[in-house]
């Protein structure tokens, strides 16, 4: 063999050696990415006054039902507090728009000429014997659907938020109208109607861990025509402050459903099918803007992160 070919196969397999006893390069490991679920935001409901008009809160909740808007939380006032007792009750909507229906004005208004004297036409002692009767739950700690009734103590000015006790006594407390209901006295403390510092308790929803809340706001309706006497100069002038508060507390919801209640007096307990289909209507108006809420606080994580 020539001596450079010799020398041309030793450097060669030189090279092999040294390549071969060269660090390797690990082979690149391909991590999958993390597997993700979503976790939809808390969803809270703010039910607001209205009285007999408050029955439109009924059709809100039959739309997000049917439409499977799922609701964490519910707070109340006035009326509103009655109807969200009625459905925190068992969750579901049917439960309380039975009983709403079913109720009438007698049941829930017992009038007695010497409660004028002790400050209000009404003793409001009927409805809460007819929640009593009726709830399966007795206690707002109970309730399968967290519940903040909202009413005002008196003597304080403070608006109360309701979270244990009596489901009875609370609503009670927080539909105890100025002047039409006597005051409600438990606890040490004199409550009248939450909507006279917080007619849609928006806030109180979100104070509560709602990440999206839902605000269901009864117009006040006033009256037509200018007042004739003092006593409605007084009402209209209640009622202008009213309205304009609950647009204020409205205002700090995600989404403000507001039915078309126009023709029916606040104590017009005649009208509840006609203010059913105006919660209705005005609830399937307003579900795109609720599902965007939601899927915009909607958040993703890794499967084994704890949320």
């Amino acid at each position: 063999m020539p001596r450079r070919s010799a020398a041309g196969l030793l450097s060669a397999a030189l090279c092999i050696a040294l390549c071969a006893c060269a660090p390797q390069k690990p082979p690149t490991l391909e991590i999958p990415p993390p597997v993700m679920r979503e976790v939809p935001p808390k969803v809270g409901l703010a039910l607001g006054g209205g009285a007999a008009r408050g029955f439109a809160e009924i059709g809100v909740l039959r739309v997000l039902e049917q439409e499977k808007v799922p609701i964490d939380l519910v707070a109340g006032t006035s009326v509103g507090s009655l109807i969200g007792a009625l459905y925190a009750d068992s969750g579901r909507v049917l439960d309380a728009e039975f009983l709403s229906v079913e109720v009438q004005e007698e049941d829930l208004f017992d009038y007695k000429a010497l409660a004028l004297f002790s400050g209000g036409l009404v003793k409001g002692e009927r409805l809460e014997a007819f929640l009593s009767r009726n709830l399966r739950h007795k206690t707002l700690e109970a309730l399968p659907v967290p519940f903040y009734p909202v009413a005002v103590d008196i003597r304080t000015g403070q608006a109360v938020v309701f979270e244990r006790g009596s489901v009875a006594q609370a609503v009670h407390a927080s539909c105890a109208i100025p002047g039409v209901f006597v005051p409600v006295q438990f606890g040490g403390a004199t409550y009248v109607d939450g909507g006279v510092l917080d007619p849609v308790p928006a806030d109180v929803a979100r104070q509560k861990g709602a990440e999206v809340v839902i605000a269901v706001a009864i117009p006040a309706g006033l009256p037509s025509g200018a007042p004739r006497n003092p006593v409605e100069v007084a009402f209209h002038s209640a009622m202008i402050m009213y309205q304009e508060i609950g647009r204020l507390r409205a205002a700090e919801a995600d989404v403000v459903i507001q039915p078309d209640v126009k023709g029916v007096a606040f104590d017009d307990f005649s009208q509840k099918k006609r203010l059913i289909e105006a919660g209705e209507a005005a609830a399937r108006a307003a579900l795109p803007a609720i599902r965007e809420a939601i899927a915009r606080k909607t958040r993703r994580v890794p499967v084994e992160a704890t949320p």
